[in-house]
């Protein structure tokens, strides 16, 4: 405590100047100079940790590599050209210092990114002095320091054989807004391999998203294999190949969390569940029906007869034996886009309810609380879609997460009930929109939710919009999200990047560290700096303006 209040104490005195365009998000508080400083050729890192944590210790490797390897020139006219003068009369950084500060308890990044929302800490401060002497990177855990090696990542620039930075001395004192700050994509609807996921993963990890919502399953297919059921995936994959192993999942739960990500897991339920009709086809109401408009929301139709015991009973184990093998304190079990006309037509549904007298909300309260009963159990939190919430009539833990996702203006009838909720508004988040019908035989169609969502849009979003002052706290954070009908391993980067970067800043920084609110005129140098950092490292983001534009910052805003 005495550590994060010398932080904000340091905090009010700290402005940042307009001419910082290397980081992304902004760090809350940020102080530099105008003198060039050089990296050494034999620049390296001090662990003063001892015993540090394998994954510490990769991280520090890792960003060693992109410090050699990045060879970004500065995006201004020239690249670089023009600051031979001062990276010629600079001082050398030889050495960047880590340590933990006094009293911190130390464990690797990997345990601290599972930890329950709101116990992590990942406040760090780093402090580089313009006259080479050490600099110094300071945290109350690892996963502070991961956090602050990837805003030291960012700060450096290439030319003619030299990384350089021109913003010596500089001090920065960083804390994260909301706990939560997440992006979502579907691997159902398309298949994504392993590389692509973990590729995603480390771009996500360089602007500091800390949570990967993984929509695993769908009603197109199910390519999750489960040891208790390996039918679903055998039956439910596209192909053997298309497949997510459980030594997959293993692997890519663990890649995530030492880049300081928590895997949130989604079995979608009881809606989206067509899959499992092709191994279990009596548990599944109005299976591969049609037309299908008339039973769901998109081809395939099919959704779990949760009125059925043996139902209940199958759903609580399948996503018991799966939430068992995750890490996570958390674990989505869906809800949303439930079709009764499903159910109004399904026989076995109507003879179950007439014989026990319950209604469809009677039948998917007692549902709902099977499958969540058995989570909370486990020591999970469930996380479920607004629906849940907001349409239908059933019980849920004062400690569920709710996502809201159908329009920005549900959140305030949300929060009202007293849910927590992360922030995920199709009209604002939503990656996929703007594309068109994918539907055949239908030209004219447009994308349900057009237009097309771009990195400027988004970043307007205000988490606190309509909301009282007392319900800010139940704000966790937000995450931008990708439905991946229209997408594949072919276009996840440019589709994904740099757009999603926009909402880690709206969470991660909330306003600029002089105070002022955030907007796109003071974003997008940084944000094209980001985007040409990622390109450097092997991700696929698309421009966001010609290249002439990039170079010359502000020259092509609206009224320039």
């Amino acid at each position: 405590m005495l550590f994060l209040r010398r932080l904000l104490a340091f905090a009010t005195l700290c402005v940042a100047p307009t001419s910082v365009w290397s980081l992304w998000p902004i760090p809350t508080t940020l102080k530099t100079g105008t003198t060039g400083l050089t990296l050494s050729p034999f620049f390296r890192f001090s662990v003063a940790i001892p015993d540090a944590p394998a994954d510490l210790l990769q991280a520090v490797v890792q960003t060693q590599f992109y410090l050699e390897n990045d060879k970004l020139g500065r995006l201004v006219v020239g690249r670089g050209a023009n600051d031979t003068a001062a990276i010629d009369s600079a001082k050398s950084l030889q050495c960047l210092k880590l340590t933990l500060a006094e009293g911190a308890q130390m464990g690797s990044i990997s345990s601290e990114s599972v930890k329950p929302l709101g116990t992590r800490s990942e406040e760090y401060t780093l402090v580089i002095p313009e006259d080479g002497s050490e600099a110094t990177l300071t945290a109350n855990s690892t996963l502070g320091l991961y956090r602050g090696l990837t805003t030291f990542s960012q700060l450096w620039y290439y030319y003619n054989g030299v990384t350089y930075t021109l913003l010596a001395p500089i001090n920065i004192v960083d804390a994260p807004a909301y706990p939560y700050r997440g992006f979502m994509l579907d691997t159902a609807r398309n298949y994504f391999s392993v590389a692509d996921l973990t590729r995603t993963l480390d771009a996500m990890s360089w602007v500091k998203i800390n949570t990967f919502h993984w929509h695993i399953t769908d009603s197109q297919s199910f390519p999750l294999e489960v040891a208790q059921y390996p039918e679903l995936a055998q039956n439910g994959a596209y192909s053997p190949q298309e497949v997510y192993t459980e030594s997959d999942i293993q692997y890519i739960i663990a890649y995530a969390t030492a880049r300081g990500i928590d895997v949130l897991l989604e079995i979608d339920t009881p809606g989206h569940t067509s899959a499992i009709g092709t191994s279990y086809p009596d548990y599944v109401a109005c299976f591969d029906e049609s037309p299908w408009g008339t039973y769901a929301n998109e081809p395939p139709a099919g959704q779990l007869r949760f009125a059925l015991p043996e139902v209940v009973n199958f759903t609580t184990s399948l996503l018991s034996s799966i939430a068992q093998t995750l890490p996570s304190r958390y674990f989505s079990t869906g809800g949303d886009e439930l079709n009764t006309n499903c159910y109004v037509n399904d026989t076995a549904t109507q003879q179950q309810l007439n014989a026990t007298g319950m209604t469809l909300d009677s039948a998917l309260d007692v549902f709902t609380q099977a499958t969540h009963g058995t989570l909370i159990a486990q020591g999970k939190t469930p996380v479920v879609w607004e629906e849940m919430a907001l349409d239908w009539n059933v019980t849920l833990s004062n400690e569920t997460i709710v996502m809201v996702w159908i329009s920005s203006a549900h959140a305030a009838a949300v929060v009202e009930k007293g849910f927590r909720i992360v922030q995920a508004p199709s009209d604002y988040f939503y990656l996929d929109c703007g594309a068109g019908g994918w539907l055949g035989n239908a030209p004219t169609l447009n994308s349900w939710c057009d237009p097309f969502k771009s990195w400027s849009k988004s970043y307007t979003f205000d988490p606190l919009a309509n909301l009282t002052e007392t319900q800010y706290s139940l704000v966790l954070g937000g995450e931008q999200l990708l439905w991946t009908e229209q997408s594949g391993p072919q276009n996840l980067d440019p589709i994904v990047w740099p757009r999603a970067a926009s909402s880690a800043e709206i969470f991660w920084s909330a306003k600029q560290p002089s105070g002022a609110p955030l907007n796109v005129s003071e974003a997008l140098p940084r944000l094209q700096d980001i985007r040409y950092r990622m390109v450097q490292r092997g991700i696929n983001a698309i421009p966001l303006q010609p290249q002439w534009c990039a170079l010359r910052p502000h020259a092509c805003d609206l009224y320039a």
